[in-house]
C-alpha cells in the first residue's frame, strides 16, 4: 500500500513540475500566499469553450431532451447573449438558478458566469419563506426557475423586482415571466458575449447551512471553482499515470449519472464541469429511483455515478437480483456523508467491475478536500482519503490553535486557492471562519501517518441528513416561532439509511396541547421538508442544563437516540 501511495506521489510531482500541464507556482491572494495553478484559464468563460472539443458527442440526456455539446454550448452563448442585451446584466450582478436538475440548468450556469454575472445557485426544495430570505440577501433580480419552484415565487416576485425566466411551461400560473427557450429563439447562433473578467472576480454564491441560523452565502471567485477543477483533473491523470483506472476504463465513453443537486458544489463541480473537460456524458436524472437508475446505466453505459451514501447502498441493494448489463459501470463515488465500513464491503463485493470511492469537501472550499477510492478505500473504509494535490492543504488545530501531531485529534483547517472569498454580507462570520487563509471546517478529524483523514466529531451544531446540511438553530428558530412553544433543542439521530435525521425535544407553554404533527404542518410553511424534525419529543419540565445555564444538547441527544434504538428494538 506504501508503495501505491509513493507511486502515485511521485506521478503528482511529474505532473505539477515547471513547464507541465499542471506546473504549481506560488501566488499572493489578499496578503497570503497559497499553492497555485500557473497554467489556469483566464477565467471560467474560456474553461467552459473545451466543450467545443467535444462538439459531436452527447452532453445531456434528460428525459426526452439531448444535447450534444456544440448543442450545449451554443445554447449558452444564446442565453449569456440574451442576458447582456435583452436584461442588460453587467459584471457582478447576480443571476439565481433555482430548478431541479436538467439540461437548461447547465446551460444558464455557463451563460451567466461566462458574461460575468454571479450564478446563485438556490435550494430546490426551500420554501417561499427561505427564497424570501435567499433574494434578499444575494440581491439577484434575475431567476432561472421551473414551474415548480415559480409557484413559490408568486408571493415575493414583486417584493424582489424579480424577472423570471422559465425553463418550462408555467402557463395558468399568476406571474409575469419569460420562456427560457423564447430566449435561445431571439438570439438562436449569437456567439457568447466577451466581458473582461479576471480570476479574481466573483464567479458564485452558493448557499450553506451552517451553525448560525440562516444560511450564508459562500462567495467564490472564478480562481477558487477553476482550482477545485484542476485539482480533480491532476488527480485523475495521476491515478491512470499509476495504471488503477486505465484497465476498467479501456474501450468505455465516459458517462456520468448525474443525481445530485446542481445547486450543491459536488453536483456543479465534480459532476456536471469536470464533465465538461473529459466530453463526459451527462444522464440526469428526474428523480432518484434505484430501479430507474440501474435502466439508465445499461441504456446509456453509464461509467461514473456519484450520489449521498443512502444512494449507493438503494442502487447497491437493487444490483444484486437485478438482470440488466450494468458492467460499464467503473466509478461509484459518494460524498456528503461518510458510508457505514460494512456498505464499502457490499459495494466492491456487487459491482465487481467498479471501484467504490468517498469525496469529503465543503462549499466553503468548492468541495475539494479529500479523496478515498479504490484499494486504499477498501482497506480504510472509516476515512475520507488523503488530501486532494497539488494545491490544497490540511492542518490539524487544537482549541488554542496549536498544530496537532499525527493521530492526535483537533479542528480541520484547509488552506487551498479553491477556498471561498468569504460569506457574502457577512464580514464577522468570514473573520471567525478563515484566518490567515486558513478554513476552519467545524470538523473534529485527525490525520493518520500516511496522510489520511478520518473525521470524528463536529464542533458546529450541524445535522448531515442525506448529504443536506441542516443547521440546528435554523430548525430551533422556526419552532420557537411557534406561540405554543416554551423550549426547544433540535439535535442528530443516527439513521441507517440516511446517515442522520432531525430528532427535536420540546416543551409547551404552560396549559396548551399541541401534537407532533401539527407542529410538523406548522413548520411545513417555515422550512423545506428535509429540515422538519422526523422524531419529536415533548418534555414535561424543563430540559437539562450545564452549570453555564445552556441547554445540555448532547446528554438529550444520547437520551432520545438510546430511547429511540430501544423503540426499534421492540
Amino acid at each position: 500500500m506504501k508503495a501505491d501511495i509513493k507511486q502515485f506521489d511521485e506521478a503528482v510531482a511529474s505532473l505539477t513540475a515547471v513547464g507541465q500541464g499542471f506546473e504549481v507556482n506560488t501566488i499572493e491572494l489578499a496578503g497570503t500566499s497559497y499553492r497555485n495553478f500557473a497554467a489556469l484559464p483566464a477565467n471560467l468563460a474560456q474553461f467552459f469553450t473545451v466543450m467545443l472539443q467535444h462538439s459531436e458527442k452527447d452532453f445531456a440526456i434528460y428525459l426526452d431532451e439531448r444535447y450534444t455539446f456544440g448543442q450545449g454550448y451554443q445554447h449558452s452563448c444564446e442565453f449569456g447573449a440574451a442576458l447582456v442585451a435583452r436584461y442588460g446584466l453587467e459584471k457582478g450582478d447576480r443571476v439565481a438558478i433555482l430548478s431541479r436538475n436538467n439540461p437548461q440548468w447547465m446551460m444558464a450556469f455557463i451563460g451567466t458566469t461566462s458574461v460575468g454575472g454571479v450564478a446563485v445557485p438556490m435550494n430546490g426544495w426551500w420554501t417561499t419563506e427561505e427564497l424570501d430570505y435567499g433574494f434578499a440577501d444575494s440581491g439577484a433580480k434575475i431567476v432561472i426557475a421551473d414551474r415548480a419552484r415559480v409557484k413559490r415565487l408568486i408571493p415575493i416576485a414583486e417584493k424582489h423586482d424579480l424577472q423570471i425566466i422559465a425553463i418550462d411551461d408555467c402557463s395558468g400560473l399568476d406571474i409575469e415571466y419569460t420562456p427560457f427557450d423564447e430566449l435561445l429563439r431571439e438570439f438562436s447562433g449569437r456567439g457568447m458575449p466577451e466581458v473582461m473578467v479576471t480570476l479574481e472576480d466573483h464567479a458564485t454564491i452558493m448557499y450553506t447551512s451552517g451553525s448560525t441560523g440562516h444560511p450564508k452565502g459562500a462567495l467564490s471567485s472564478h480562481r477558487g471553482v477553476l482550482a477545485a477543477l484542476y485539482s480533480w483533473m491532476c488527480m485523475g491523470v495521476a491515478t491512470k499515470m499509476t495504471g488503477a483506472q486505465a484497465a476498467r476504463d479501456e474501450g468505455l465513453s465516459p458517462c456520468a449519472l448525474v443525481t445530485i443537486p446542481l445547486f450543491h458544489c459536488t453536483g456543479s463541480h465534480s459532476a456536471f464541469m469536470l464533465s465538461l473537460v473529459v466530453g463526459r456524458k451527462m444522464v440526469i436524472m428526474h428523480k432518484w429511483d434505484a430501479e430507474e437508475a440501474l435502466r439508465l446505466i445499461e441504456a446509456e453505459k453509464v461509467t461514473w455515478f456519484n450520489g449521498v451514501p443512502t444512494m449507493s447502498a438503494e442502487l447497491q441493494a437493487a444490483a444484486e437480483t437485478t438482470v440488466r448489463d450494468i458492467t460499464s459501470l467503473t466509478e461509484i463515488m459518494a460524498g456528503g456523508a461518510a458510508r457505514p465500513p460494512e456498505q464499502v464491503k457490499k459495494i466492491s463485493g456487487t459491482f465487481k467491475n467498479s471501484t467504490p470511492g468517498i469525496g469529503y469537501g465543503l462549499t466553503e472550499t468548492n468541495a475539494l478536500g479529500a479523496v478515498n477510492a479504490g484499494a486504499f478505500y477498501v482497506s480504510r473504509p472509516d476515512s475520507a482519503g488523503r488530501v486532494v494535490p497539488p494545491v490544497t492543504e490540511f492542518r490539524i488545530v487544537s482549541e488554542d490553535g496549536l498544530e496537532q501531531p499525527t493521530g492526535e485529534r483537533g479542528e480541520l483547517c484547509i488552506k487551498s486557492p479553491a477556498n471561498i472569498l468569504g460569506y457574502w454580507n457577512k464580514p464577522e462570520a468570514t473573520a471567525e471562519a478563515f484566518v490567515d487563509g486558513w478554513f476552519h471546517t467545524g470538523d473534529i478529524a485527525y490525520l493518520d501517518e500516511d496522510g489520511f483523514l478520518y473525521i470524528v466529531d463536529r464542533i458546529k451544531e450541524i445535522i448531515i441528513r442525506g448529504g443536506e446540511n441542516i443547521s440546528c438553530i435554523e430548525v430551533e428558530a422556526a419552532i420557537y416561532s411557534h406561540s405554543d412553544i416554551h423550549e426547544a433543542a433540535v439535535f442528530g439521530l443516527p439513521d441507517e439509511r440516511l446517515g442522520e435525521i432531525v430528532g427535536a425535544a420540546v416543551v409547551l407553554r404552560e396549559g396548551v396541547q399541541l401534537s407532533a404533527d401539527e407542529l410538523r404542518t406548522y413548520l411545513a410553511s417555515h422550512l423545506a421538508v428535509f429540515k422538519i424534525p422526523t422524531h419529536i419529543w415533548f418534555a414535561a419540565e424543563q430540559l437539562p442544563r450545564i452549570a453555564s445555564g445552556k441547554i445540555f444538547k448532547r446528554q438529550i441527544k444520547a437520551d432520545y437516540a438510546a430511547e429511540l434504538a430501544r423503540d426499534n428494538q421492540l
